[in-house]
């Protein structure tokens, strides 16, 4: 069983950054603000992102996610920081592997690996965000595609082991994403693992773009795929459901790393992580997942208790055939 790391947002909150701790010396007279763009923080304040590595590392984590959920031109655009993207996806992982070969170097029978975060952008290619105007889009399936070629080029010169395209809300979204990063592999002659993750927005079962469950997984099963699986909107209780059927149906290795439960109404999560552990323990018991972590709200303390958990049960082995 391998155990993914928790939420950098929520970790990151704990630090009180300010606007000028997202600029630092780089965009010190950016035009635009760029507080709450934490992918910025890999160039701007590199000892946060390394301290919170590290601390999912020290949790028991085998797989860290970059600094990266953001960092397409497509997503960066709200803040003017398009020619930033090399740089930050090229930093962020550069640090997650510097943080993951201290830790391999202390237990070397426990690697531990860098997967590159590839996060939704705020631009669909399925959805018009035109009520009046169904047919418009505000981006192109080629330009999507391209992005995240561009996203992967820095994450793989950064010293990414793996990558991570989740948080799938539009399934045409992540066609794009694994197009781009299908064309940059070949271009440069490597074999990547690559892992997909999507998103149930509701109990309705099915993402945001009108897929079920099942019909997100068929349109993706094509690829090559080191595994498929879910995480955010939901809490573990809520995202039983969707995993028993996913473990049932997928032809990979299925991940999950959800939130810490729901969002009170102030938007925080008050899952402890006993309360996590608890329910992410009848995922194992049955043996739905090959990969466990967590997602928003999480922290370090959720991924220890879940890496102690992890340690107790035998991964999923039935395949869908």
């Amino acid at each position: 069983m391998l155990v993914l790391d928790g939420a950098m947002g929520t970790m990151i909150q704990r630090y009180d950054l300010q606007e000028k701790d997202y600029r630092g010396d780089r965009f010190k007279n950016h035009n635009s603000d760029l507080k709450g763009n934490n992918d910025l923080l890999s160039i701007t304040k590199p000892e946060v992102i390394r301290e919170i590595h590290e601390a999912y590392l020290e949790a028991g984590a085998v797989i860290i996610e970059t600094t990266t959920f953001i960092a397409t031109s497509i997503s960066q655009a709200d803040y003017n920081t398009e020619s930033a993207v090399y740089d930050i996806n090229y930093q962020s992982a550069r640090i997650a592997a510097e943080a993951a070969e201290k830790y391999t170097g202390k237990n070397p029978e426990k690697p531990r690996f860098v997967a590159g975060s590839i996060g939704p952008t705020n631009k669909t290619t399925s959805l018009s965000p035109d009520v009046n105007d169904p047919g418009y889009r505000a981006t192109s399936f080629d330009e999507m595609k391209d992005a995240y070629a561009a996203q992967v080029e820095g994450l793989v010169d950064g010293g990414a082991d793996l990558l991570m395209v989740e948080t799938v809300f539009d399934t045409l979204n992540a066609k794009a994403a694994l197009m781009g990063i299908e064309e940059f592999l070949s271009k440069r002659g490597l074999l990547l693992p690559v892992m997909v993750s999507g998103t149930i927005t509701d109990a309705s079962g099915r993402t945001l773009s009108g897929q079920t469950l099942e019909a997100f997984m068929l349109s993706l099963d094509h690829v090559e795929l080191l595994s498929m699986g879910l995480n955010c909107s939901l809490g573990a209780k809520e995202i039983r459901p969707y995993l028993h059927e996913m473990s049932d149906k997928s032809t990979h290795y299925v991940s999950v790393h959800p939130n810490a439960g729901l969002p009170n109404q102030f938007g925080e999560y008050d899952e402890t992580p006993d309360d996590m552990a608890g329910q992410i323990e009848e995922f194992l018991e049955d043996r739905l997942l090959n990969i466990v972590g967590g997602c928003c709200g999480t922290t370090p303390e959720h991924i220890k208790a879940l890496s102690e958990l992890a340690v107790r049960y035998e991964p999923r082995k039935e395949f869908a055939v």
